[in-house]
């Protein structure tokens, strides 16, 4: 989320007589969110924003589990876009809420639950000073580890405490851990099944019950979370697994994917990959390719489909592209950096550690040479299927055979100018550049990339021949 003022509006009540003289009435975390998840669906405002591909699938699933008062573990494989969904459960929080000025656990006004606010409540009376948080305050994320213990979740009796003179059974000897600290708010636990099976037994009272129980002693505290996890199949991780009785506390479970379309795809690696920071302009013609070997590589035999192609590495093959393409326009001296089908090449070997092979490709010996072929290939698969989507019903055939006539050099030294000014005076380039996004602008790069994707159609398709230089240069002819 982004950061926000700390600071509240200087209109809200800052007593609890205030805060009752305004008519403010209290909500539990679940019927806070599921008041305003009625609220968006009403009004047709995206409740889910940022959040692509499951419109149809799991946010609906999602959306019911809310207005049942479900806690929630999400199931799929690495790089679905779990922990970026849970992130946006916080927009469904109310922006500003209020509780008591300074007590340990967040406490509202009209509810205190710990003995240090329950005791100031009655001191006070109307007089209990209130403060308020925002939302994204309210988010506490979590991720499992094997090492996370009983006192970092629910807590620990507090030595200093002891020391002071207190005994072991008060209730003001617990240090509170990050669930009871996450009171009227949502805990998202990532890689649930990661957590020793002792310290998930831990979480079933919380979930059930609302209460703690440290070192032998129970606190009974009406705790109000909502708790949200995430989890990758049970066939894949063999690290651990959620045990029963904890998943059977879960109202819902609910199986994330991949994006199914390609469209999809490209607008997903669109929005999360880093391009203007890097500063090269990525065309869609290449997001789609990057999106189709994404595609591609989750439907090959060779990638240990267990583990799944995360969506980030479609995301990293676009900011690696668009570093090739500045790299490129460094070289060249080019005032601009415009990506081209040439600065593909070094998706495969940058990326090629982010993937897990089957046996039989591993990374020794001729196993790593095995690996490059099956990433080169799939790469010109997609590169493919790219260019007759985009160009299907034209007829290339003139520039083929301009083209044998009179070559065209490209690669990662050549200029997007050079490219361009070799290219044959026929009609079909003009299409080509309308259907590939390269229309519109004086500047050669975008021609230049239409004009490769073209090339290197016609190349996989057996039109023209393509050779290979020492120095990074490649002629079509």
């Amino acid at each position: 989320m982004a950061a926000v003022s700390s600071t509240s509006p200087a209109s809200l009540p800052g007593t609890l007589g205030a805060l009752r003289e305004s008519g403010h009435v209290e909500r539990d975390i679940k019927g806070e969110i599921r008041a305003n998840l009625l609220d968006a669906l009403r009004s047709g405002r995206d409740p889910w924003p940022g959040i692509v591909g499951f419109a149809d699938t799991v946010l609906p699933q999602l959306e019911r589990a809310l207005l049942a008062g479900h806690d929630v573990v999400l199931l799929g494989e690495r790089g679905q876009g779990k922990t970026r969904l849970l992130r946006t459960l916080a927009g469904l929080l109310d922006e500003w809420t209020p509780v008591i000025e300074g007590s340990e656990l967040d406490e509202h006004p009209y509810s205190p639950i710990t003995p240090a606010s329950i005791r100031r409540a009655g001191e006070l009376g109307d007089a209990l000073p209130v403060s308020w948080r925002h939302r994204s305050e309210r988010y506490t994320e979590k991720l499992a580890t094997p090492d996370t213990s009983v006192g970092d979740l629910v807590g620990d009796v507090d030595p200093v405490k002891v020391a002071e003179g207190r005994s072991l059974g008060d209730p003001e000897t617990i240090h509170f851990g990050l669930v009871p600290r996450a009171h009227r708010g949502i805990v998202a636990i990532n890689e649930l099944p990661d957590l020793a099976e002792r310290i998930q037994v831990a979480l079933l009272n919380v979930m059930e019950e609302r209460d703690i129980q440290v070192r032998g002693y129970t606190l009974r505290l009406s705790l109000d979370v909502l708790l949200v996890a995430t989890a990758n199949p049970e066939d894949y991780t063999n690290r651990g697994r959620i045990i029963t009785p904890l998943k059977d506390r879960f109202g819902a479970e609910i199986r994330t994917h991949y994006p199914r379309e390609v469209d999809a795809e490209v607008a997903l690696v669109a929005q999360e990959a880093q391009l203007d920071t890097i500063g090269a302009q990525v065309g869609a013609p290449l997001l789609e390719v990057l999106a189709r070997f994404s595609r591609h590589l989750r439907a090959s035999a060779a990638i240990d489909q267990r583990s799944g192609v995360s969506a980030r590495f479609a995301v990293a093959a676009a900011e690696t592209v668009a570093g090739a393409a500045v790299r490129r326009a460094a070289l060249t001296g080019e005032a601009g950096a415009v990506a081209r089908p040439v600065d593909l090449e070094a998706v495969p070997t940058v990326l090629r550690g982010k993937l897990e092979f089957e046996a039989g490709f591993d990374a020794d010996g001729s196993g790593r040479d095995e690996q490059g072929e099956v990433l080169t290939h799939l790469l010109r698969r997609a590169v493919a299927d790219t260019a007759r989507s985009r160009l299907r019903g034209l007829d290339l055939a003139p520039l083929a055979e301009a083209v044998a006539e009179q070559p065209v050099r490209t690669g990662a030294r050549i200029p997007a100018a050079d490219v361009t000014a070799a290219l044959p005076a026929v009609d079909v380039l003009t299409d080509i550049a309308r259907r590939l996004d390269a229309t519109g602008t004086e500047a050669p790069g975008p021609m230049a990339a239409a004009a490769e994707l073209a090339l290197e159609l016609l190349y996989l398709t057996c039109k023209l021949a393509k050779e290979e230089s020492d120095d990074d240069t490649v002629s079509y002819g």
